[in-house]
């Protein structure tokens, strides 16, 4: 249990500085260059170094204890926060400086939680607790920061001068990675048969990992749940909703609007971490999680008042809490350990480039359409999504399997596997 709650503190502070960091480096740049487009330029040039730094990086976490990549990427990312404020001590920063330590922090963020991931099943072992209340006590944890993190960005914003605020972020780094570093190395470490299959070269081992992904079924499905799911969401929180408040000129209550989706899912993964049971349901954990969050879409959708919105909102996060834990343990269940560096890092890269897919889908759709229009192919999205995971997700692949290493696996696609289907 001891190790649960080491592992638990190090994801609050690794999570609680990326909430900051989204929050306040923009407002840092702005503040700096005085350029909009310098804002949107630095967001713009990381993203691909962080996509590609999310998919290769998954490599070197599956030659190296797992432990030890997740203190290294926390002190990566630590050390490219701190430089800001750093050099701002001596001379103006620059949008090139913002683009700069941006591009060196990518090379932190997503492998970080790559690594924190592929960790989590020696810490299930370690904790006596189940990969439900596991991951659902972790959701809920996620979705606590959610909820504190923005209030907290906005009050160091206004508290903070300038660059000093990034002090915070890159110290909340180097907690995460300090707490890292008290678990056990061991409990990191590659098994003997996970390592004697790995010698082949860095390009075998990355095409290892992506066929693993792509000959998958029931992992193809848990990673567009997981991607659409950040599409929609993006959409409507970081475009369908701002502009529908401005309009009504009600700015202010888009706050509570993203309050409500985050308290609802801190009650629906509690509800889950509490009442889910190894192999239990599982069926029903995924058709209700689903289909109620198909419902609370619609609802956001008529954008017909504000408390509707809420409404709207507090159900789509409650009906995310009782399946987004699942998720997380089907993840658990079928990536074989050998291999959940890449596949993670894979799928983790692919989630980083929902938020721009949504905010200019949305904004395309919006220009060419309207916001209400706009507002239903994003909600019609998710629902065709419901229903092919509904249709799709076999019993078979819902029931509780151990993930394999490469050596015990059948070499034929074709063959009864376990994993890779």
């Amino acid at each position: 249990m001891r190790y649960s709650l080491t592992y638990f503190a190090s994801y609050v502070f690794s999570l609680l500085g990326n909430s900051i960091a989204a929050i306040a480096i923009p407002l840092v740049v702005l503040q700096s260059t005085g350029s909009v487009l310098g804002a949107g330029t630095v967001a713009a040039a990381t993203a691909v170094p962080a996509f590609l730094a999310g998919i290769f990086m998954g490599v070197v976490i599956d030659r190296i204890n797992r432990r030890t990549s997740s203190v290294v990427t926390d002190l990566v990312s630590a050390a490219s926060v701190a430089a800001l404020p750093f050099i701002d001590l001596f001379t103006d920063l620059t949008v090139g400086i913002f683009v700069l330590f941006g591009v060196i922090g990518s090379l932190g963020d997503i492998p970080g939680q790559t690594a924190r991931e592929a960790l989590l099943p020696a810490i299930v072992a370690e904790s006596g607790l189940t990969k439900e209340r596991l991951l659902g006590i972790r959701e809920s944890i996620g979705a606590a920061v959610l909820v504190v993190g923005p209030a907290i960005a906005g009050t160091l914003v206004a508290l903070l001068e300038g660059s000093s605020v990034l002090w915070v972020t890159a110290g909340t780094s180097l907690v995460a990675a300090l707490i890292t570093f008290t678990i056990p190395k061991r409990l990191g470490a590659i098994s003997a048969a996970t390592d004697s299959s790995a010698p082949r070269g860095a390009v075998h081992q990355f095409r290892e990992g992506l066929s693993t992904l792509v000959r998958s079924r029931i992992l193809i499905l848990l990673t567009a749940i997981s991607v659409v799911s950040g599409v929609v969401l993006a959409s409507f929180q970081g475009l369908v909703l701002p502009v529908h408040f401005t309009a009504v000129n009600e700015t202010a209550l888009l706050g509570f609007v993203l309050s409500a989706l985050a308290v609802g899912l801190l009650i629906g993964s509690g509800i889950y971490a509490v009442l889910a049971k190894p192999g239990g349901a599982r069926a029903a954990w995924l058709r209700t999680g689903m289909i109620g969050a198909t419902l609370g879409f619609i609802v956001i959708t008529t954008l017909h008042s504000t408390p509707l919105i809420l409404i709207g909102a507090f159900v789509v996060g409650l009906a995310s809490g009782l399946f987004g834990g699942l998720v997380g343990v089907l993840s658990l269940e079928h990536i074989p350990d050998a291999l959940r560096g890449r596949v993670m890092g894979t799928q983790n890269a692919l989630l980083s480039l929902a938020p721009g897919i949504g905010i200019m889908g949305a904004a395309a759709l919006t220009e060419a359409w309207s916001l209400q229009g706009a507002a239903a192919v994003i909600a019609a999205l998710w629902a065709a999504l419901t229903v092919v995971a509904l249709f799709t997700a076999r019993p078979r692949d819902l029931r509780p399997v151990v993930a394999q290493t490469p050596d015990e696996q059948p070499s034929q696609p074709g063959e009864n596997q376990q994993v890779a289907r």
